[in-house]
């Protein structure tokens, strides 16, 4: 069966629904997608692995030649949930218009598997000297648990490593921090026309809520890296969810942010702060309030600027190494001994909102740049 064009590569991967989310109402398997692009690569030649990582979600590792090495070329297959609404277009159908790509994932990041597989295809039947592995991993946007699991099982995968996430084709070689963290609180409900009835919940969650906006103020003043093109640290009230009734004292509200710290902010310190600030909280509106991490911290990331993976990357793209506010999987490859980078073509300033996009103008010039990649390490 002949491999499919980029462009329908493109509209296939999209199509797919993939989306991880911390609402299970919302979550979906990966599965379809890793194995929609395991049938592509078998048909190159790759040796293709599928591994759970939790039900229904999965990692595919496939390679190409072998021994030790080479070339990873990695990449997330899950989604964001997204406002079908508010795009144009079907966000699960590839339209073409203005010179862009538009679909969920076309940036972030389904569309860099395509892309990396157009990249090879010349290549395919040249012996290689190393192998090239092709990683797509489960729930980059949530738990990062595949990558997580990856860097837990200590398995050797190759010796170098670029992650297609979206930089505008420059290489980055430092990003911060991840920290995806939930506060609930329990009150009691009761009838609103008299608020000694109850304990409201949602009054306390928003005291809550002031107290970690002073705090993001207080570490924006103490903290700053101005390799960053957000040099500051950041804090992000994500999604908040209390009540059920205008005529009900709330009774119970959750709330999940996510802290994006810099290198030399531990986790750890930023949490004792938040629990420190939460419990008057609590005590002043008899209130139970649970504070707790969603997932494992993503740790701060940094490639060194002198490696040979930092060096071909920005010779191949004419760009200095830079860093960004984002995080990604690179500090777990990297703990699996890969010189790692990220380096994709997309534009992280349209991920995660409506009309998810890709510049037509950056394909050739990806494609151009992977391969340069893949004969280097591999050829």
């Amino acid at each position: 069966m002949p491999l499919p064009s980029l462009k329908q590569r493109f509209a296939e991967l999209i199509a797919i629904p993939s989306v991880s989310c911390t609402q299970a109402a919302l979550d979906q398997s990966n599965r379809p997608v890793v194995e929609l692009l395991g049938s592509w690569l078998g048909e190159l030649g790759f040796a293709c692995e599928l591994q759970e990582v939790t039900p229904g979600k999965f990692n595919l590792i496939a390679v190409l030649g072998s021994g030790p090495g080479g070339l990873v070329l990695a990449g997330h297959t899950d989604t964001v949930p997204y406002d079908d609404a508010l795009w144009k277009s079907d966000p699960l159908r590839l339209d073409e218009r203005d010179g862009r790509w538009f679909g969920l994932g076309s940036c972030d990041m389904k569309g860099f598997f395509a892309l990396a597989i157009e990249a090879l295809l010349p290549l395919i039947g040249q012996p290689l000297k190393q192998p090239l592995i092709l990683l797509a991993t489960c729930d980059e946007e949530s738990s990062m648990s595949g990558a997580r699991a990856l860097a837990g099982s200590g398995r050797s995968l190759g010796r170098a490593a670029v992650i297609g996430e979206p930089t505008n084709l420059k290489p980055i070689r430092l990003h911060k921090g991840v920290m995806m963290e939930r506060i609930d609180i329990l009150g009691q409900s009761g009838h609103s026309s008299d608020p000694g009835l109850g304990r409201s919940a949602l009054e306390a969650m928003h005291a809550a809520i002031g107290e970690l906006l002073a705090l993001r103020g207080e570490w924006q003043r103490e903290f700053a890296n101005p390799q960053f093109s957000v040099p500051q640290p950041t804090l992000n009230l994500g999604c908040i969810h209390g009540g059920d009734n205008p005529n009900r004292i709330c009774g119970q509200c959750a709330l999940e942010f996510d802290l994006r710290p810099l290198p030399g902010m531990r986790p750890e310190m930023l949490r004792q702060a938040i629990r420190e600030r939460l419990r008057p909280v609590a005590e002043r509106h008899c209130v139970q309030l649970e504070y707790r991490p969603l997932f494992p911290a993503v740790p701060p990331f940094e490639e060194a600027a002198d490696s040979e993976l930092v060096r071909i990357a920005e010779s191949l793209s004419g760009h200095r190494a830079e860093a960004v506010a984002f995080g990604t999987e690179a500090p777990y490859l990297q703990q699996l001994g890969c010189q790692t980078l990220v380096l994709g073509p997309g534009d992280i300033a349209c991920a995660h909102q409506p009309d998810e996009h890709l510049e037509l103008a950056r394909i050739e010039p990806t494609v151009e740049l992977l391969r340069g990649l893949i004969r280097h390490y591999c050829l």
